[in-house]
């Protein structure tokens, strides 16, 4: 296991995006009609923060800082 426990700056900004893609997606399906194009915009964002995280750890983001 890691020492760094995902207090990455790759797993951070992994988690911001994410988060930004449920809301996006929440407030798709809170609108009056449900509007599913915003509702899968959030999708595509929350997997998106999987290849954000992809790419800064394989720039080295994901690595100790000590």
């Amino acid at each position: 296991m890691s020492d760094n426990h995902g207090n990455t700056p790759a797993a951070w900004s992994a988690v911001v995006v994410g988060l930004l893609g449920f809301l996006i997606g929440s407030i798709g399906l809170m609108l009056s009609p449900i509007s599913y194009i915003v509702f899968w915009v959030g999708v595509a964002v929350t997997l998106a923060s999987g290849a954000v995280f992809i790419v800064l750890a394989k720039m080295g983001y994901h690595a100790e800082s000590h």
